[in-house]
């Protein structure tokens, strides 16, 4: 989308009740910091709390870097005047209301109660144009039961696993672990089936290890995946687009431990990424067919980032997930992968607010009674 004199009022929205809420404001303040420096984006702060109300001005200013403050608009309130709707903080905030209104949002919240359908449906009932997938690719994309479901179906290749629920694992764990054991054997994995940045994932080495590790993922969430444990090369690949989606290049996570948890992503600095990754390049033309049918499968639009693992001894493609609103940390995959793809960082978030844009006005087009 090319630049006009006419600056684009950018909402940010971040943080939110998820147990990813620290990655959500490390995010939203890369995105603020690298669109400052082009006078094209007015960038409008909007902040969700732990307990999922919109901040006031006092907690939204405590959420943001000291530098950002003073260099962006803090909104609290949303109003979306075609539809009459407006969200307030609660308590509603004292003091000066700013009036003004981002154009659309881009809603750089990761997990449950943000990368799951939910605030998207809030965005799509008052009207108001966001960044990203709709409500069902959303809340399909973060059920990781649900999806693998959907992506075997399609023929796809995915990572093979069991779920189990919460009531279960805390009334009968005997009976899944001989489940699991028999269909695996070790090492195996446990993951909530609804969060992401790996937290509440565990490797499983040996039986003395399986009932703390599902009991903790299961403090996350109603279900919990095991997986098997594989051999595996970590691969990504990154998408843009809503009908006709294209497939950046792709890129290997090194992690600096036995995987790719939290601390690896996020605090330990040995972890790697290796962009292009040093695949065979039949291997990366077939990854990335695999990453644009994943996303469609699932009714994506505007962006994922799809993972994959490359079994070691057989060159094996499976698909392990799809982030619908991948990070946008300085480490962050997504965004380097359409670098090294050609697409520099504000040329990437210009093309994501066009693709938000224009699948908002798409669907304000459509019919909405029998008249």
């Amino acid at each position: 989308m090319a630049a006009t004199s006419k600056k684009i009022r950018l909402g940010v929205l971040f943080g939110g009740r998820s147990g990813e809420h620290d990655v959500s404001l490390v995010s939203a303040a890369s995105v603020m910091e690298a669109l400052l420096d082009h006078e094209e984006f007015e960038i409008i702060a909007i902040g969700l709390t732990r307990a999922g109300g919109l901040a006031d001005e006092d907690e939204l200013r405590a959420m943001l870097p000291g530098g950002l403050r003073d260099r962006v608009r803090l909104c609290t309130s949303i109003e979306a005047a075609g539809s009459g709707m407006r969200v307030l903080p609660n308590p509603p905030a004292i003091g000066r209301e700013n009036g003004v209104m981002p154009e659309i949002i881009f809603p750089l919240l990761h997990g449950t109660y943000g990368e799951d359908g939910t605030v998207q449906g809030l965005f799509e009932i008052a009207d108001i144009p966001y960044v990203g997938c709709g409500v069902l690719a959303s809340a399909v994309a973060m059920d990781k039961d649900v999806v693998k479901r959907l992506w075997a179906g399609e023929g796809l290749p995915v990572t093979p696993w069991i779920t189990a629920r919460a009531g279960d694992i805390a009334a009968n764990p005997a009976e899944i672990r001989r489940m699991a054991e028999k269909a695996f054997g070790y090492p195996m994995f446990s993951k909530p089936a609804n969060l992401g940045s790996s937290v509440g994932v565990h490797k499983i080495h040996d039986e003395t290890e399986f009932y703390d590790a599902l009991r903790d993922s299961a403090r996350y969430d109603r279900k919990v995946l095991i997986e098997k444990g594989i051999d595996a090369r970590e691969i990504e690949c990154a998408i843009l687009g809503n009908d006709d989606p294209k497939a950046s290049v792709t890129g290997e996570v090194l992690p600096a431990g036995e995987f790719y948890d939290y601390e690896a992503k996020y605090v330990r600095k040995e972890s790697r990424l290796e962009i292009p990754a040093n695949i065979d390049g039949e291997k990366a033309e077939e990854i990335r067919t695999l990453a644009v049918r994943a996303f469609r499968a699932i009714d994506g639009a505007g962006l994922a980032r799809v993972d994959f693992f490359l079994e070691k001894e057989t060159g094996e493609i499976l698909i392990n997930e799809i982030n619908t609103m991948p990070g946008f940390t300085p480490i962050s995959m997504y965004s380097k992968l359409w670098a090294s793809s050609g697409v520099p960082f504000p040329d990437l978030v210009r093309r994501l607010i066009g693709l938000g844009k224009q699948r908002f006005e798409e669907k304000s087009a459509r019919k909405t009674d029998r008249r």
